[in-house]
C-alpha cells in the first residue's frame, strides 16, 4: 500500500492505496463518488473523465498513486459551478441525454470545452468531443447543448459589462 494525500472536491483525503489501482476505482470503490463511470477501461470512451488540476482528465488512465498532492474533481464536486449549472439546465432542455451512462463525462468534457473556448462553433465542439463516445443519442443534441451554454456564457458577460 502507497500513502497519498489528493485534494478531492475541495476537500485534502489521505488514504492508503494499492499501487496499480486506477483513479476511477479509486474514487468509485473507496470514495464513493459513483458518477466516476467505467466503460471501456482504456481511455478511449470518455465516461471516467474528471478534472485533474484543472484540466479533462481519464481517470481510468491515471493510478491513484499518481495523483498525490494533486487536486481532483468529479462531477459531485462540480454540484455548484456555474458553468456546470447552465450546461445540466441546456442538456436537460435540448434532451442532450437518452440513458445517462456518458453523461458525467461528457458534461465534464462540455466544461472544459468552454473553459477554453468562450464561444465554441459546431465544428469545434464536435472536434473537441471526438473522445468521448455516447452510443444512444448521436451526439446532435449534446452539441447543440454545448453550443448554447457558450451562448449563454458569453450573453450574461456581455450583461454584465
Amino acid at each position: 500500500m502507497t500513502a497519498v494525500t489528493i485534494e478531492l472536491n475541495g476537500v485534502k483525503i489521505a488514504d492508503d492505496v494499492e499501487p496499480r489501482q486506477t483513479l476511477a476505482d479509486f474514487l468509485r470503490d473507496r470514495c464513493g463518488l459513483t458518477a466516476t463511470h467505467l466503460g471501456c477501461e482504456h481511455g478511449a470512451c470518455g465516461a471516467c473523465t474528471v478534472v485533474m488540476d484543472g484540466q479533462a482528465t481519464r481517470s481510468c488512465l491515471s493510478l491513484a498513486v499518481m495523483c498525490d498532492g494533486r487536486a481532483v474533481q468529479t462531477l459531485e464536486g462540480l454540484r455548484t459551478d456555474p458553468v456546470m449549472e447552465m450546461l445540466r439546465h441546456q442538456f436537460h432542455e435540448g434532451h442532450a441525454l437518452q440513458c445517462g451512462f456518458c453523461t458525467p463525462g461528457m458534461l465534464i468534457m462540455a466544461r472544459d470545452i468552454l473553459r477554453r473556448h468562450s464561444r465554441p462553433s459546431v465544428e469545434t465542439v464536435r472536434h473537441e468531443l471526438s473522445g468521448q463516445i455516447c452510443r444512444c443519442t448521436g451526439y446532435a443534441n449534446i452539441v447543440k447543448a454545448i453550443v448554447a451554454t457558450g451562448q449563454q456564457i458569453a450573453s450574461v458577460a456581455t450583461s454584465e459589462e
